[in-house]
């Protein structure tokens, strides 16, 4: 029996998988170069596909736990470069952040650009266990290098912290290698203006191999799940939260998110409240980010 979050009813998602531990997963389907597809998919939908997804995947697994608690603090400029760029579907963009796999104890930077055909190249570095208000010179150091390594220019972004994100995640990983699939759900952004959070009646799915044809494309295509091409939790955060005015290319994201209401104005502020702050590791930065 896996443990989980009693108030986060996902059992039914996470039993009944063969476990895999991160040392099996890391040999066999790291995947830090891949592309992405990403689906907006209903609880609903995703019961039935379950079954399926159990004859060919395993589930990981670390000291009995299946679903893990990630946070992570996006940065970009005053000018929100980061979000536009991705916006305007430039193919050089760009995202740093830090994140904390809560339940391992384990932080990151990572530094996420675009490879050829579109793939997705993610590097990172092993970071401080606190989520922080700016970022070391170390680190910054790392961004630089990774975005002109990449693009051959400069990295030019004056980055300060512009959102927080806390999900739980469910990793399988195809009995045959090559394929990983990540579920996530009960997700809240935070900012300044205070949190939101999305519940666990809809789940972001992503189907990630080498191809982006993977099996677990195939059986959500089966199921009429079609991929969502503009996905990105930090662009939608961003929007949804407030801290940007144009958010058009993710207006089919966010209705299916229930996020936004079909004439286009953004829902759910019923939900953002200051004093519901999300639990990071540093309460401190957290609190003065607060009263700034």
């Amino acid at each position: 029996m896996s443990i989980h979050d009693p108030n986060i009813d996902i059992d039914w998602l996470t039993s009944d998988f063969s476990p895999i531990s991160l040392d099996e997963l890391n040999e066999t389907a790291e995947m830090l170069s891949r592309i992405d597809n990403k689906y907006v998919v209903p609880r609903v939908a995703l019961q039935r596909l379950v079954p399926a997804l159990r004859h060919e995947f395993n589930i990981l697994d670390i000291d009995q736990r299946r679903a893990f608690t990630y946070d992570t603090r996006y940065f970009d400029d005053a000018q929100r470069s980061a979000y536009f760029e991705h916006h305007q579907g430039l193919r050089k963009g760009f995202k740093v952040r830090v994140r904390r796999y809560a339940d391992a104890g384990l932080s990151f930077l990572e530094v996420k650009v675009k490879g050829k055909r579109g793939m997705t190249e993610k590097y990172r570095l092993q970071h401080d266990a606190g989520l922080v208000e700016h970022l070391s010179d170390d680190a910054m150091r790392f961004a630089k290098d990774t975005y002109f390594g990449q693009y051959g220019k400069p990295f030019d972004y004056k980055l300060q912290a512009a959102l927080d994100i806390r999900y739980k995640r469910i990793t399988l990983v195809a009995k045959n290698g090559g394929e990983r699939m990540t579920i996530d759900t009960d997700l809240r952004f935070r900012t300044d203006n205070g949190t939101m959070s999305l519940g666990t009646d809809v789940f972001i799915v992503e189907a990630k191999s080498a191809l982006g044809r993977g099996y677990a494309d195939i059986e959500l295509r089966r199921a009429h799940q079609r991929p969502t091409k503009k996905c990105s939790k930090y662009c939608i955060g961003m929007a949804a939260m407030g801290e940007v005015k144009r958010y058009n290319r993710f207006l089919p994201t966010m209705r299916k998110l229930g996020l936004i209401d079909a004439a286009g104005t953004r829902g759910g502020w019923s939900d953002v409240r200051p004093d519901l702050r999300l639990n990071v590791v540093d309460r401190d930065i957290a609190r003065s980010r607060s009263a700034a």
